[in-house]
């Protein structure tokens, strides 16, 4: 069963700016509850116990932000914080520099990006075991992001090509700790390359989900999700 969670929360959000000069962007409220609490919750409710997130931007007030809600007490989790310091290492560095911390355990985890808000249950990913290197979930492309990002086919992602329709990936996913193996703690590196890469073995396996799914980027889509929970809680 996968045990833990590792939710990436270290990005600026520029295209949020003036609101992110100040509030980091896992903070920002969506029917005012902070973004990466919606996440935090999800995750405990699907009896992930342990949760990590990385942070670099404006680190101290988002951990500021995060002891003020007391989230270990009120949902009886653990929440670890890798705070990276200097440049960003980027998505695959900032996973790995959590496992050289020993934040995450040397197992399976389920990743999340911390700029999405879904409905997805996460309790469906917690009995999964990748039977390569990484699980993606996928979902049609929105507007911002037509041409999508991998293929899918049988069960099995690959890289785009001119004639073959591609899907988005949701930034949701189940990753094993060899996938960065070929990364040092501390190394700037990206993800997208180390799954292509895996890709091309077959070790990358897909689902498409059909989930509302937001990928929280521009103060428009914000505003898009905000009013969204505000209905849905108000049902």
């Amino acid at each position: 069963m996968i045990r833990q969670a590792m939710i990436l929360a270290a990005g600026k959000g520029t295209r949020m700016r003036p609101l992110t000069l100040t509030t980091p962007k896992p903070l920002v409220p969506v029917a005012d509850k902070p973004l990466i609490v919606w996440h935090i919750e999800r995750l405990a409710q699907a009896g992930i116990k342990h949760i990590t997130l990385n942070a670099g931007y404006l680190s101290d007030v988002l951990i500021a932000g995060l002891d003020e809600l007391d989230l270990p007490s009120r949902l009886g989790i653990t929440l670890n914080v890798s705070v990276e310091t200097g440049e960003p290492l980027e998505t695959a560095g900032g996973i790995k520099y959590a496992l050289s911390q020993q934040l995450l355990a040397d197992e399976p985890f389920i990743l999340v990006n911390g700029d999405v808000w879904t409905e997805f249950d996460f309790a469906h990913l917690t009995k999964y075991r990748p039977d390569g290197l990484a699980h993606l979930l996928m979902i049609d492309n929105p507007s911002h992001n037509p041409s999508g990002d991998f293929v899918l086919s049988d069960g099995r992602l690959s890289a785009k090509t001119d004639d073959a329709h591609a899907l988005t990936f949701a930034g949701i996913s189940v990753m094993s700790p060899a996938l960065v193996a070929g990364v040092s703690a501390g190394q700037v590196a990206a993800l997208a390359p180390l799954l292509k890469e895996a890709m091309a073995q077959g070790l990358v396996s897909g689902e498409k989900i059909t989930d509302k799914w937001v990928d929280v980027g521009t103060m428009e889509r914000l505003a898009e999700v905000d009013a969204y929970a505000r209905k849905k809680l108000s049902m």
